[in-house]
């Protein structure tokens, strides 16, 4: 994977000033351009998009600076139709119009170019198994939350609390299949992993295909596959949101494993009474490589 990723940030560099097929190397790599994006995003800290858009008007900068085209041609070479649209991705990333960039010489914010390199420290031991589970469907409350990637979600957290008491008791009643209880699940999330992007969050449960779902209830139907479960323990979110983290940086470089679309959830096995510690499992859907 981290072979992968140096060959996407070398793909970008030949095709700053176009759109280049990031599907048709994931497949000539041995993998997805899902499982790319999402491992690009995690190990870089930002989205392919937004990484792209930085180096693109790293470039960019030093032809402004140099002064030797006028503004047009170089909004033109670098992909843009207009000075207006180039202007507009230029400030977003240096911060300044290229006009006065030109005058003042800067300021200027540089986007180096990635090298992914692995480091495997061991330190923390990863509690995995994966499991082979036939179709299933998860149902329950859904509602369309921003991703938030660190600290408790205040969308989610109002979305559950807006549920009543006798609700939580109605869904685990219904919770007939692997992973039971109640359960927080994440589906149609951005490959790149955007913060502040819309995913789908319900608050359910897992119940067999053939159980009959109330009309009331949203569901998500899950085809058969495997699933890799990661085993958490300790602050909450906190512990749960390094180990999500750590799948990223350390468990699917290591592993022959590789993401596949579909939800994630989380069943919450122990906690405390004020949520502040709690020991769960993220189930996350997984294909060999």
């Amino acid at each position: 994977m981290i072979a992968a990723l140096n060959r996407l940030v070398d793909l970008v560099e030949k095709h700053l000033t176009e759109e280049f097929d990031v599907n048709g190397l994931a497949r000539a790599l041995g993998t997805t351009e899902y499982h790319l994006r999402r491992m690009f995003s995690s190990l870089a800290g930002m989205p392919l998009s937004e990484y792209v858009r930085r180096r693109r008007m790293t470039v960019a900068a030093a032809d402004v600076v140099r002064g030797e085209d006028d503004l047009l041609s170089i909004a033109v070479r670098h992909g843009y139709g207009s000075t207006e649209a180039f202007g507009r991705a230029f400030r977003a990333v240096h911060g300044a119009n290229p006009a006065d960039v030109r005058r003042d010489g800067g300021p200027l914010r540089t986007q180096p170019q990635l090298k992914f390199r692995l480091t495997v420290e061991g330190s923390i031991p990863m509690h995995t198994r994966i499991v082979d589970r036939p179709a299933f469907r998860l149902v329950g409350h859904a509602a369309r939350v921003p991703l938030i990637h660190q600290g408790i979600n205040p969308h989610i957290q109002q979305h559950i609390t807006a549920l009543p008491p006798q609700e939580h008791l109605r869904l685990k009643a219904l919770s007939d299949t692997d992973p039971g209880g109640l359960l927080q699940v994440s589906d149609d999330l951005d490959p790149d992993s955007t913060e502040g992007s819309e995913l789908t969050y319900l608050h359910g449960v897992a119940v067999s295909r053939d159980t009959p779902v109330p009309d009331d209830l949203d569901a998500i139907e899950v085809p058969a596959g495997m699933w890799a479960i990661f085993r958490t323990a300790g602050s909450h979110p906190q512990a749960l949101q390094s180990t999500w983290a750590a799948t990223a940086t350390e468990w699917f470089p290591s592993n022959p494993w590789r993401l596949r679309p579909g939800p994630s959830m989380v069943a919450i096995l122990e906690r405390a009474e004020d949520f502040s510690t709690a020991t769960c499992e993220l189930w996350l859907p997984v294909e060999p490589t």
